[in-house]
């Protein structure tokens, strides 16, 4: 015996009460240190003789740890088992243990024995373990629709207590309800470490809806929860609708390039696919198009698509194509004579209404009619015939010969007048060539539609009869004209100038005339005036009369 526990024995012989307090309660960490304070940390009494700290073994006996007294600085390791090792005491007078394991939940006892008192406290250590790892194993390559399939097992290895696991689909937890969602769950204790292992296995019955759903494994645990997140599956479930498409939507044009495209809603998609063209069966693998060319219009109708596997998922469209014929008559170059009659016949025949429109060189005109051609009605025509997506265009180009017909002859004086200008002008087809009695200089000519014009300059030195002479290989035609001398023009001008100036004298000189003889008169008639004041002036005597001669003679005066 040593002692300490001889010591003790002869307290408690002599009367000395041994005390025993409440349980407490200490946590520690898996693989740390724990810490279990005597008496909860407070001071020791100061008549305190040694402290020691002891423990239940599993088999219910008790078993020493270590002693401290209170006057000497090292412990006492007592314990003979993996303790020896492992435990401490601090300066307070708590238990220190290394490298916590699960065999570590026990109940230790700190004994406080002192010169009056002998003290026991004891205290229960938990050890606690967060989960070493969180992982999902058995993830499926896809999910399929309306039937459950494994999404994944999630495990929360290690742990003390063991870690419980939930599941959340795009943040939202997931009841189990035996049908689109189970959960299986499950925990595995190692026998060596006492830790456990948490296993769950989620089953999901697959929507449309789910395409990129996320779900997420929830570990919980008293140290720490945690969250393991899976990658979006692809949902995998049957065609449920089949759909045909013709390429392209707008209008089909007879002769063009038709695409047939068969759809099917399933995923993955089929790569298979039967399309009915007019009573034939064309399977197609690895694609879902099938492309007529050059169509017709017999191409018309009715066209379907099926699954390769399953025909009686189809869909069907009805194709319209769409085609315009033109035939015109004539067509190229037609020769017409002058006054002769041409038929125009234009024919079309077309799926739809179409616009008819005729240019005649160009502009808009009228659908052509030639009761009586003229040269006027020469020129390109064209036909065009047009509707959504078509147009057809054809033409002919009309020509209108006859013999010249000379329309005009004129003359007119050159600018300097030394000169005439005679011009001829003819309607012809072909071109005419002009001819002229006289010679002439600076010769222009033109031909534009028909229409030919010809000018020369001449010297006429007498008076000329001058022809125009026109022809091509249909016939011919003539004119004449007059020309004047320009030299004997200039001899009159200067005459008939001569005589108007002999005018010009004589209307000066009649004038002249009528005012000299009015001046005379005047004269005498102021002479007389004079003559008859100056006599009664010289005389002095009163005129001798009645008022009423006086009057008349007055009156005398005034008329002359």
């Amino acid at each position: 015996m040593d002692s300490a526990a001889f010591l003790l024995l002869a307290l408690m012989s002599a009367g000395t009460l041994l005390q025993v307090r409440g349980t407490d309660n200490v946590t520690a960490l898996y693989g740390e240190t724990i810490t279990v304070p005597c008496n909860g940390g407070a001071p020791p009494p100061q008549d305190l003789m040694f402290i020691k700290w002891k423990y239940e073994k599993d088999d219910g006996t008790p078993g020493d740890l270590l002693i401290k007294h209170a006057h000497k600085d090292k412990e006492t390791v007592q314990a003979t088992d993996d303790y020896a090792q492992r435990v401490h005491i601090d300066d307070k007078f708590s238990l220190l243990i290394d490298q916590a394991s699960l065999k570590d939940q026990k109940t230790f006892t700190c004994m406080v024995v002192s010169n009056s008192n002998l003290m026991e406290y004891p205290v229960s250590v938990v050890v606690n373990k967060k989960p070493s790892s969180v992982n999902i194993t058995d993830k499926p390559a896809v999910l399929q629709k309306d039937k459950p399939t494994p999404v994944g097992t999630c495990i929360a290895a290690d742990a003390n207590p063991a870690a419980m696991i939930t599941w959340k689909k795009n943040g939202k937890p997931l009841v189990a309800d035996g049908k689109a969602v189970v959960i299986t769950s499950s925990t595995k204790l190692d026998p060596a470490t006492g830790l456990s292992t948490t296993y769950s296995t989620l089953q999901y019955a697959a929507t449309k809806e789910d395409m990129g759903a996320i779900f997420v494994c929830v570990s919980t645990h008293k140290l720490i929860n945690e969250e393991t997140e899976l990658k979006p599956f692809p949902i995998h479930y049957p065609s449920e609708k089949v759909s045909l498409q013709i390429m392209p939507k707008g209008p089909i044009v007879e002769g063009s390039n038709v695409t047939l495209k068969c759809n099917a809603d399933g995923n993955p998609p089929p790569s298979s696919f039967l399309f009915h063209i007019k009573d034939q069966k064309i399977l197609v693998e690895n694609s879902d198009t099938y492309t007529l060319t050059d169509i017709r219009r017999e191409a018309a109708g009715e066209y379907k698509c099926s699954l390769a596997k399953n025909e009686k998922m189809e869909d069907s469209q009805n194709m319209v194509v769409s085609y315009l014929d033109l035939s015109l008559s004539p067509t190229g170059k037609v020769v017409k004579t002058v006054g002769d009659t041409m038929d125009v016949k234009m024919e079309k025949n077309a799926s739809g209404d179409a616009e008819t429109t005729w240019t005649k060189n160009g502009v808009r005109v009228s659908k052509p009619q030639f009761a009586k051609l003229t040269f006027a009605d020469a020129g390109l025509y064209v036909c065009e015939v047009s509707m959504s997506g078509l147009m057809r265009k054809k033409s002919f180009e009309l020509i209108v010969e006859g013999k010249p017909v000379i329309t005009s002859l004129t003359k007119h004086r050159a600018d300097d007048a030394q000169h005439k200008v005679l011009t001829c002008e003819a309607d012809g087809v072909p071109e005419p060539s002009f001819q002229w009695s006289v010679n002439g200089t600076n010769e222009e000519s033109s031909y534009i539609n028909g229409k030919a014009t010809h000018k020369i300059t001449v010297i006429p030195r007498v008076n000329l009869t001058v022809t125009c002479s026109v022809s091509n290989k249909l016939g011919d035609d003539v004119k004449t004209i007059n020309v004047s001398s320009v030299f004997k023009e200039k001899k009159e001008e200067r005459g008939s100038q001569e005589d108007s100036e002999d005018q010009s004298k004589l209307i000066v000189g009649v004038v002249v005339g009528l005012l000299m003889a009015a001046a005379v008169v005047g004269l005498i008639y102021w002479l007389y005036m004079k003559n008859s004041r100056q006599g009664s002036w010289k005389t002095g005597e009163k005129e001798v009369g009645t008022s009423e001669e006086s009057k008349k003679l007055e009156e005398n005066n005034h008329t002359v």
